[in-house]
């Protein structure tokens, strides 16, 4: 049996942040990765995918952008290649392509048991993330035969589909991406829109995310909001990362020709059933989008900020007339399905209590129930930007910090 102080699951971004912070409080570790370091931006992003991210955002412990090009987006190669070489400069003691099987509970900490050998630690980091496993619900068997049926990991491009229309579920950061990106090949596109978030790519002449972390909305903490498990659910930004600094939002799908609908409710006898909701949805995530510009605003005049453009609002969803409520999936109008709706956090292979009935984590800021037990990368886990590669470092130093009170501790019953 091997041994060390505290093993980390995970050797993405967030793994290799708590690598950082470990190292400089001179805490034995060791990191255990499934597949290379960065494995999902290797294996499961659509070709033309950018980060979600301008370029100076990529900050990690140690680590601040260097490039030419701070404005830009990285493509999820360079993604890949920014967190390799990141384990690289910071040393990072990583053990690739080590699939862990399970955690548990043992004397004095917790027995990491991976197909090749089992450790014992007094601490693990679980860094697996909010993205281990697309979220595709079980309508996806109630669709008939002949039709492909994908989640976003599976989908690499328009030319990989068979020809003919395509229904894309769901109006988040994936789905908007991709549903624009498969009209413009020719095919024609059916998107099925629940709750959203709305965002304009840029405002007042700089990045939305440029406003969103100089207001501090990023930086919100998690014992700061009223309502936390709703924040920690609510769907990924609407916003693409592209040189052209382009908006994709439901009136630019619209507009350029991809038919909306409601939710997705049921599929029934080989007919897609959609809700109601198109119109709701919509006026809610106007009015929020709204409220955000009004805090960047309020923000600026407080501040006094220089060099930007005048304060401007945005037109109101138009949702079509009538709104679709049935599409036949049996007529052949539809040959592909790509479910976007969403990631799930995969903690299946830990054996204590850090999940609810539902399967949802659960946690103080990143301290699980389960003593000497952390988990980092998931949404809102310490700070609104935690699943950014830019919340990595800020949340790994409080948990490093948390980690390194509980090894001294005898007992080791401090909390965040």
């Amino acid at each position: 049996m091997l041994t060390t102080t505290t093993v980390v699951v995970g050797g993405g971004h967030c793994g290799l942040a708590m690598s950082r912070c470990l190292a400089d409080k001179s805490i034995d570790h060791v990191v255990l990765e499934r597949g290379e370091v960065a494995n999902s931006w290797r294996t499961q992003r659509w070709d033309s995918l950018r980060l979600l991210t301008p370029n100076w955002m990529t900050r990690l412990p140690g680590h601040t952008y260097r490039g030419d090009d701070p404005d830009g987006y990285l493509t999820a190669a360079q993604t890949a290649q920014l967190i390799t070489d990141y384990a690289k400069e910071s040393a990072a003691p990583v053990r690739a392509n080590t699939p862990v099987l399970s955690v548990r509970a043992a004397e004095h900490g917790y027995l990491v048991r991976t197909d090749q050998d089992t450790w014992h630690a007094r601490t693990v980091v679980a860094a697996s993330g909010a993205t281990a496993a697309p979220h595709v619900p079980q309508l996806r068997h109630s669709v008939p035969t002949g039709i492909a049926s994908l989640a976003p990991t599976e989908y690499r491009n328009p030319d990989r589909l068979p020809d003919g229309g395509v229904l894309v579920v769901g109006a988040s950061a994936s789905g908007i991406q991709i549903a624009e990106e498969v009209h413009r090949s020719g095919r024609p596109v059916t998107l099925a829109v629940g709750e959203h978030v709305r965002l304009p790519r840029t405002y007042r002449g700089k990045d939305v995310l440029w406003w969103m972390d100089a207001s501090g909305v990023l930086g919100e903490r998690y014992d700061e909001v009223d309502d936390l498990d709703r924040v920690r659910r609510l769907p990924s930004m609407q916003l693409v990362g592209s040189p052209e600094l382009r908006t994709i939002d439901l009136n630019t799908l619209s507009r350029l020709g991809v038919r909306l609908a409601g939710r997705l409710a049921g599929i029934r006898d080989g007919v897609a059933q959609f809700s109601g909701s198109l119109a709701n949805v919509s006026a809610l995530a106007d009015l929020k989008l709204g409220r955000l510009l009004d805090t960047f605003d309020r923000w600026a005049a407080e501040t006094a900020v220089e060099g930007i453009e005048p304060s401007q609002r945005y037109a109101p969803t138009e949702v079509p007339t009538p709104v679709p409520l049935t599409l036949d999936l049996r007529s052949g109008e539809i040959r592909t399905i790509i479910w976007a709706t969403g990631f799930r956090p995969d903690l299946s292979w830990i054996d204590a209590p850090v999940c609810d009935r539902k399967g949802r984590a659960r946690h103080d800021g990143g301290v699980a129930a389960s003593p000497g037990l952390y988990l980092i990368g998931l949404p809102f886990l310490r700070r609104r930007k935690s699943t950014l590669i830019d919340g990595a470092a800020a949340d790994a130093a409080d948990l490093s910090d948390h980690l390194a009170r509980y090894l001294a501790t005898a007992g080791g019953a401090s909390h965040a």
